[in-house]
């Protein structure tokens, strides 16, 4: 009962309440978004312009095409809510593959359960169980234009099955296709007086797709189309000692909702208005269509900062901030990372603390991933 309560908070409630006093912007499939392995989230949830890893595959798999290894595979489990219940979670496994110094391609599987939920319509009516759950299988291929920089297309295709069995009808899982468009630039290592250098750059328009509808003749939700783009400095002492310092910038490519009939509420009329706007419109309307103008598109743009310090490519020490307007989610907070690599092993490990009056589902929650390399190795100028 109470994780039921939970699902109805998360997905009915608060979409609604949002809209009638904050605009906030929601779509379906969120679980896209949440930041899936313990080195981006280390960081501030951030991962388009930093170093390559095997977990590209959701920042930025542009990435891919400057690896240093030929093969590598990841796994990584992050908690959900787990101060509440202890049954929902993330996975994330991922696999890249050099085809050879210029290309890779890469796979990757999202997995979102939430577990197990009791229904029933009195209090002495045997429950019924239901496990609802979201997926997403991904294949992307990364070929580099030049020496520094690289592009990527990805392909997607996303289920959600959040629909109960009411009796009346068959509960049915709700998909789609979307698809990824990436770049990333990784300059030559620069010699300044005291210490080497190399900068980072990168973009990446993700979940490009159509709307997803769980019913027939129902609404129709946008996919989170975002827009990620951020840039990076690396600063090498010695082989031994490199910080990596970051930003990154991101911008939901969905209408905002808003007041069409012009009397001062968010309702169901206006809803109907807003289900009218495609998804590819959407995207340009995305830039331009807050009510309150360009003070509030510059809110919709959360904005995180994050750094690494690596010592002798074994043992690495992250943190990292995130911030989000306190009217279009109000999602703040710090984090602390650390990474240990033994041979072709690396683990990863992330801590989240909130620093907003919203409770962060992640909050308090240690996050975990390991990777393996192998193979040839590339040598990246």
């Amino acid at each position: 009962m109470k994780k039921l309560l939970i699902l109805v908070v998360l997905f009915i409630v608060a979409p609604q309440i949002s809209a009638q006093q904050e605009r906030v912007i929601t779509t379906a499939v969120p679980f896209l978004t949440i930041a899936a392995d313990a080195r981006a989230s280390g960081m501030g949830d951030m991962g388009v312009a930093t170093s390559f890893d095997v977990f590209s595959q959701q920042w930025n798999p542009a990435k891919f095409a400057f690896a240093n290894q030929k093969t590598g595979v990841g796994v990584s489990y992050t908690p959900y809510l787990e101060s509440i219940v202890n049954d929902v979670s993330l996975l994330n496994a991922n696999f890249y593959n050099k085809i050879n110094d210029q290309s890779a391609f890469a796979f990757s599987v999202r997995y979102f359960g939430l577990g197990e939920i009791e229904l029933r319509q009195t209090i002495d009516e045997d429950a019924t169980l239901v496990k609802p759950n979201e997926f997403a299988i991904d294949g992307s291929y990364a070929l580099k234009l030049s020496p520094t920089f690289s592009m990527s297309v990805a392909g997607r295709f996303i289920s959600s099955n959040l629909r109960f069995q009411d009796g009346a009808q068959d509960s049915q899982a709700a998909n789609s296709f979307a698809v990824d468009v990436s770049g990333f630039f990784r300059s030559r290592e620069i010699a300044y007086e005291n210490f080497d250098g190399r900068w980072r750059a990168g973009f990446n328009v993700s979940n490009l797709g159509g709307k997803i509808q769980y019913d027939e003749g129902g609404q129709q939700n946008f996919l989170p189309t975002n827009l990620k783009f951020g840039a990076g400095f690396d600063f090498i002492f010695d082989q031994d000692n490199v910080l990596g310092l970051h930003t990154e910038f991101n911008k939901l490519l969905v209408p905002t909702p808003r007041d069409f009939t012009g009397d001062g509420l968010i309702t169901a009329e206006d809803n109907d208005e807003y289900q009218q706007i495609g998804f590819f419109s959407g995207v340009f309307e995305s830039f331009g269509d807050a009510p309150d103008g360009f003070s509030e598109e510059l809110k919709e743009v959360t904005w995180a900062l994050g750094a690494e310090y690596k010592y002798m490519d074994a043992f690495m020490l992250r943190t990292g901030y995130f911030n989000e307007s306190e009217v279009k989610g109000a999602r703040q907070f710090f984090t602390l990372g650390a990474g240990f690599k033994f041979k072709a092993a690396q683990i990863d490990l992330s801590y989240l603390f909130s620093t907003s009056q919203v409770r962060n589902p992640l909050e308090n929650t240690l996050r975990f991933s390991l990777t393996f390399n192998f193979g040839e190795e590339y040598v990246n100028d």
